[in-house]
């Protein structure tokens, strides 16, 4: 089997660059290869073993099946975290989603230490994230390892209610000693309580989004694999998390806490006056790196 044989095969399914891009990808990841190897025709040198292997791959990217999967792992905010088809593959906006709530933990906890309310480390009070939908967990990983760096103490949890997502979630957090507790709770029916009263500094959250009738807009091999629990909402209520996060939100973010969403591009506006409404200060909404509305936060 030679490189040119495995690309000529994914273009029946890829774009041209697609198809080159997968077939590199995979030569490298899995059997590390480097660029001049494949150049040079080393795929053709492979164990009848590896080749077997290789075909496998090939078979499953045939089918749509995302390299993500195949390979077990993305990498977002510069490290490996497992992926599987229980999850969602983790985004390059997700990342920005990351960097905009930690800035508003750090901004708060700024405050916070101007005020003289953390007037040192040993006396310094937790800061508390939590991540509704959690899934892989990257979010929340991501989040409690920058905290780690940045010697923030914190506490930070997850919610999912797919047993499966919990699973790799633990073990991305586990992995990268990330400190994450991670729960099994619907946010759809989530009760308030005095365990959650005035709680957390920090609420995030990339919850489905997509309505049932962008489907036919979509990519197979996201359509095709990845969880729809954790892709679509009701026509009829595009804000479904996000109202429940919110009202949720009211009762237990501290005053002066933050919450943080990425949203679908074509409900901004409307996710901004559902908060204004609530009584949330400050909700704006930012564009992510490709120039597409994708992030609203806010202020109780």
């Amino acid at each position: 089997m030679e490189y040119q044989d495995i690309i000529l095969r994914l273009q029946k399914v890829y774009a041209p660059g697609e198809a080159r891009a997968l077939a590199r990808m995979a030569l490298e990841e899995r059997f590390g290869m480097t660029l001049t190897d494949i150049m040079c025709g080393k795929v053709t040198e492979l164990s009848g073993e590896k080749v077997e292997e290789l075909e496998k791959i090939i078979l499953r990217l045939e089918k749509s099946e995302p390299i993500q999967y195949i390979l077990g792992y993305e990498t977002f905010c510069g490290h490996h975290f497992h992926v599987a088809p229980g999850v969602l593959i983790p985004r390059p906006e997700t990342e920005e989603l990351v960097e905009k709530a930690f800035h508003l933990l750090s901004c708060k906890r700024e405050k916070e230490a101007i005020k003289g309310n953390s007037i040192s480390k040993e006396k310094e009070e937790k800061k508390r994230v939590l991540d509704i939908g959690t899934g892989s967990g990257c979010i929340a990983v991501s989040i409690a390892l920058k905290g780690k760096e940045a010697g923030i103490s914190q506490e930070v949890r997850g919610w999912d209610i797919s047993d499966e997502a919990l699973l790799i979630a633990q073990r991305n957090g586990e992995h990268l000693k990330a400190g994450v507790t991670f729960e099994k709770r619907d946010i759809l029916s989530e009760q308030r309580n005095e365990e959650n009263r005035s709680y957390w500094d920090l609420i995030v959250s990339n919850p489905p989004y997509i309505c049932f009738s962008e489907r036919d807009d979509m990519e197979r091999n996201v359509l095709d694999h990845e969880p729809h629990t954790a892709l679509f909402v009701p026509d009829n209520d595009a804000l479904l998390f996000y109202r429940a996060i919110a009202l949720f939100a009211l009762h237990a973010l501290k005053s002066g806490g933050f919450l943080a969403f990425e949203i679908n591009q074509r409900f901004g506006k409307e996710v901004c006056e559902m908060l204004t409404s609530l009584g949330y200060k400050d909700a704006s909404l930012t564009c992510d790196q490709f120039t597409n509305p994708r992030f609203v936060t806010a202020k109780k």
